[in-house]
């Protein structure tokens, strides 16, 4: 996919969008998130057919990318022969999605999958996942929107146990605005602080919509509207609209400051602020760990918005186990998802080996003491948007992306927008 749009969510969800323009089988478009080890690294990039392996021989079987397969492997087989079962969980490189809707079509594929929330509409589309049925007490155990995003069309069809947004990071040697309550006083404490780059936001030559959410919501823009149910509907797409054109406005005026600029991107963008070339970043949960590693004495906060204009929503992605829709033992994977529902002690095992913050309620408070910044990201967001889990999504990244990297670059904001919602309506059809 040449053209895909790259984005850095380097240690958590596998690329979803991509997931759902690679591996559907009826896809509205191939601009999408990259898959690879240095956007998304839990997908990989395509090993080809060798990747997928054959279905295990056990009781319940679970798919997952390598990252998460690691971190899932021992408490899994605990779990299993806690009650009777054996386990294998396998890991696929390359194209999961895809490898599973094949897998899963020829009754050779997994029990249970373990993905990305705005893989449900591509997986529903392709009938390759069932909905699960949650105990009652999940929805007290649960963090809100992880439960809201795992629900399509009124269904529960996945079960999370992790999530991600955006966060603002501030290097407090840079910076004495910690918490900056919109972007004109972050850009301005920035500036006063004497940092090279006030803000650290990856753009790129083709953009990257994921990070530039916040700003582009703040500005009034939107991607989908919701029909009379408040399902997603694809028909009343936003980009291009009124509110995405002021976006593109607001957008425009940072990239004139120099305040966002395309050469910083998804390989760059956490460096610049690990090398003290910027006071505050925007990324996301994955950045911890390298902030941490350069000893960078930093605070995180929520992204702020525009002066004067709505709050800024970053996207929420959540990590959710699926159950297969043609899987061998489903009444072994909803034993089994039903566990990570309404028990913390699997997800705590998994974040024992991939920090990835916690949806579980329990979880966050015990993990609270020595995981702070990780669990208030889970905290911010409930004030995000499920990243849009509807198939036509895949649609959006490319041409939104574009545009709003020539927006940075000085192209006409009006024009440029309405000619990226153009674009996007003829794809979705």
């Amino acid at each position: 996919m040449e053209n895909a749009v790259k984005i850095s969510r380097r240690t958590l969800l596998s690329a979803s969008a991509l997931g759902i323009a690679a591996a559907s089988l009826t896809s509205c478009s191939d601009d999408a998130p990259t898959d690879d080890g240095s956007t998304a690294p839990d997908g990989g990039g395509s090993d080809g057919e060798d990747a997928v392996p054959d279905r295990a021989d056990a009781d319940l079987v679970i798919w997952a990318d390598q990252l998460k397969a690691d971190s899932l492997d021992a408490a899994a087989s605990e779990w299993g022969e806690t009650n009777g079962l054996t386990v294998a969980v396998q890991a696929v490189s390359g194209d999961l999605q895809g490898s599973f809707i094949t897998a899963n079509q020829a009754g050779n594929g997994p029990d249970v999958i373990v993905g990305a929330h705005d893989w449900i509409g591509n997986l529903v589309q392709n009938s390759a996942i069932t909905p699960v049925q949650l105990p009652a007490e999940a929805a007290e155990k649960l963090a809100p929107i992880a439960v809201s995003a795992t629900t399509y069309d009124g269904q529960a069809y996945g079960v999370p146990y992790s999530v991600e947004t955006l966060a603002l990071y501030a290097n407090k040697a840079l910076t004495d605005t910690l918490a900056p309550a919109t972007i004109e006083e972050m850009v301005a404490a920035g500036e006063a602080g004497g940092a090279e780059n006030p803000l650290s936001l990856q753009v790129g030559e083709g953009g990257d919509p994921y990070h530039m959410q916040p700003l582009y919501t703040s500005a009034g823009g939107y991607l989908f509207g919701t029909d009379a149910d408040g399902n997603l509907d694809p028909n009343d797409l936003g980009v291009g609209k009124e509110g995405a054109v002021r976006a593109g406005e607001e957008i425009g005026e940072l990239g004139e400051q120099g305040v966002l600029r395309t050469s910083i991107t998804g390989e760059n963008s956490i460096a610049l602020f690990t090398d003290g070339k910027a006071a505050y970043l925007v990324s996301g949960p994955w950045a911890v760990a390298e902030v941490e590693t350069a000893g960078i004495d930093y605070a995180i906060a929520p992204v702020p918005g525009f002066e004067g204009m709505d709050p800024a929503v970053p996207f929420a992605g959540v990590n959710s186990f699926f159950v297969a829709s043609s899987g061998q033992n489903r009444a072994f994977a909803e034993q089994f998802v039903n566990e990570i529902a309404t028990s913390p002690a699997i997800p705590e095992a998994m974040f024992a080996e991939n920090k990835l913050p916690p949806v579980n309620l329990e979880l966050q408070e015990k993990l609270l003491a020595d995981n702070p910044e990780l669990v208030e990201i889970a905290r911010y967001a409930e004030d995000a948007e499920p990243m849009p889990s509807i198939p036509a999504m895949s649609a959006v990244w490319g041409p939104l992306g574009k545009a709003q990297a020539a927006i940075v670059g000085g192209a006409d904001p009006e024009s440029t927008m309405v000619s990226a919602g153009e674009a996007i309506a003829t794809q979705i059809g």
